[in-house]
């Protein structure tokens, strides 16, 4: 269930609760004529089925309650209601399958924004993955491949391309760009140093490395991994199940390709950056197609149900 805190203008509270008196899968509607002051309006609250959800929150926009007075939606992580039992069974779609874009949105944008901190743990999970691939240990590659912060923005991306936001989408897809190239011009200067250390040397690189050979050497299966993660990560998504996420980030190979990209670049060896650049733009391609497509389809899946979110109006009566 989602917790809807509005405040209207005096003027369109009959409408807003007509609204969702209306829509299917809502409940403990209340009404607190005037108790709003900044913006003044009436506070109106209710409960409604994650389901109808996003159907409800379009026809508020269309109210235009988002821009003269404010719509702030929670999640409800205990209701014990009948009534609450009752609305949710109302609601056609089960809650694990409902998609409420403005949330996914703002998550998003959240998620995908250049910040020093999004940089820094992009510098320091490529460093990371920078010992794993040299001393060829997997464990070092899984960690940092879950450190890494590069689903974000790329679920930025396919957001922003299926809801038609230019600006998420680009915003997005600079984050992604610049933050793998601080990444890995930071861990070509990290290699070096660890080379003057002794704690690097070049026959590391060009030794045996079965562990993580395929980093480099993409092929056929790197693309099915990588559009697997995609729709596996736009799901985890939609359907608020954000610990899937972990598994998407171990299952593509994003960050230790920059990493052996940028080790490889500090040593001269041009075929393993090369083969690395290949490997990281396939999977980045590869999520970002599969995530968008897979967004297109839940979109087009829900657009066949809106006749669903509205109760019958009650018969006319007979003088």
């Amino acid at each position: 269930m989602l917790h809807l805190r509005l405040i209207v203008p005096p003027g369109r509270t009959e409408a807003v609760v007509g609204l969702i008196g209306s829509t299917v899968g809502t409940t403990h509607l209340a009404v607190l004529p005037g108790a709003a002051l900044d913006p003044r309006g009436d506070l109106v609250m209710c409960d409604v089925a994650r389901e109808a959800g996003d159907q409800l929150l379009h026809g508020l926009r269309e109210l235009r309650i988002d821009r003269d007075g404010s719509i702030a939606v929670e999640n409800i992580d205990l209701s014990l209601s009948e009534r609450a039992d009752a609305a949710e069974e109302e609601a056609p779609g089960e809650p694990a399958d409902a998609v409420i874009w403005e949330q996914l949105a703002e998550a998003t944008h959240e998620e995908s924004t250049l910040t020093i901190t999004y940089a820094a743990f992009m510098i320091v999970a490529t460093m990371i993955a920078a010992c794993g691939v040299v001393l060829d240990n997997a464990i070092l590659i899984v960690g940092a491949m879950a450190v890494g912060p590069e689903f974000g923005p790329l679920a930025g991306v396919c957001t922003g391309v299926v809801q038609r936001r230019p600006r998420l989408a680009w915003r997005s897809l600079t984050a992604l760009l610049i933050g793998f190239g601080a990444a890995i011009a930071a861990t070509t200067v990290f290699s070096l140093v660890m080379d003057a250390l002794g704690l690097f040397e070049a026959s590391m690189l060009e030794d045996p490395r079965p562990n993580t050979a395929f980093i480099w050497n993409p092929d056929p299966l790197s693309l099915v991994v990588a559009v697997l993660a995609g729709v596996v990560g736009m799901l985890s998504l939609t359907s608020a199940k954000s610990g899937a996420l972990v598994g998407v980030a171990i299952s593509v190979t994003t960050v230790p390709a920059g990493a052996n990209a940028a080790v490889a670049l500090s040593y001269g060896d041009f075929a393993q950056m090369w083969g690395s650049m290949e490997q990281l733009l396939l999977n980045l391609g590869g999520i970002m197609v599969a995530g968008t497509l897979t967004l297109y389809g839940w979109k087009l899946l829900w657009s066949t149900q809106r006749g669903r979110w509205r109760r019958p109006a009650p018969p006319a009566s007979r003088s």
